[in-house]
């Protein structure tokens, strides 16, 4: 009989991967979830006065892959009083250690959508199934690659409240690719960005104007890529460069943005 019971907690467990104490309101830990039977790690944050059904926000990192800096991103968002999912795009564990293996890692997602997709709709799910998250009223808000990631995960029809991108990496797109978009979106660029070509930045506002498709633009002069984080450094010519004013501004706009599609 104790053997059977034994099975039984194992059988259980295995189906029940993640009854452990649930994240407390005011507080952020790691989450672990599966996507395609692979272990992710994600980064849930909650806000002090949670309420039953929350406005929430689905947070994807840059291209090194979710640590420090867009955890800290999490906790901001929570103290504004969204419950934050960071997401997982890699895997868990699987982070980059330099610029070419984050090279090689964001490579991998850029030429399979499907994968990307179904990463980000695992994420998703983390979110809808929260008790204390309302699935009718999420943003995506994504850094660089994670950028990428929101604006395609917005322009693939899912009806998010709204996606956000900072210093993201703009896709090459047409007003044909804006059929299925339900959400507004919000981009903010920097005007000196030395790896977004100029004629994608036009491309881009263009598809939209065409389409019709609400887009808030904004080109931070004087701003290179990875604009909002600090630990960049402040030399341009690197092309990668903290920028306090854009960083300010561009954290004030998204705040203004999540009021009115989160209302």
């Amino acid at each position: 009989m104790q053997k059977k019971k034994i099975i039984l907690v194992i059988f259980l467990f295995s189906i029940f991967p993640y009854c452990k104490e649930k994240v407390k309101p005011g507080q952020a830990e790691n989450v672990q979830y599966k996507h395609d039977n692979k272990p992710m790690e994600g980064y849930l944050a909650m806000p002090s006065g949670v309420q039953d059904k929350n406005p929430a926000i689905l947070l994807i990192h840059e291209w090194t892959g979710l640590g420090p800096y867009i955890e800290s991103r999490a906790r901001q968002l929570a103290d504004l009083g969204y419950v934050t999912f960071a997401m997982d795009m890699y895997g868990r564990g699987i982070r980059a250690r330099d610029h070419q293996e984050a090279a090689r890692l964001s490579g991998i997602y850029g030429k399979d959508k499907e994968l990307m997709m179904g990463r980000m709709q695992a994420a998703l799910k983390i979110l809808k199934d929260n008790p204390h998250v309302d699935a009718s009223k999420i943003v995506a808000i994504g850094y660089c690659f994670g950028g990428n990631a929101a604006i395609k995960l917005g322009l693939s029809g899912e009806p998010l409240a709204g996606v956000v991108s900072f210093h993201g990496m703009l896709p090459d797109i047409t007003a044909n690719d804006l059929k299925e978009i339900k959400t507004e979106f919000l981009v903010h660029h920097g005007a000196d960005d030395k790896f977004i070509p100029a004629e994608t930045v036009s491309s881009f506002q263009k598809a939209f104007q065409e389409a019709g498709a609400a887009l808030s633009f904004t080109s931070h002069r004087g701003a290179v890529h990875a604009f909002t984080r600090p630990t960049a450094g402040g030399d341009t010519s690197t092309g990668l460069a903290y920028n306090a004013d854009a960083d300010k501004k561009s954290w004030k706009s998204m705040q203004n943005f999540l009021k009115k599609v989160l209302k």
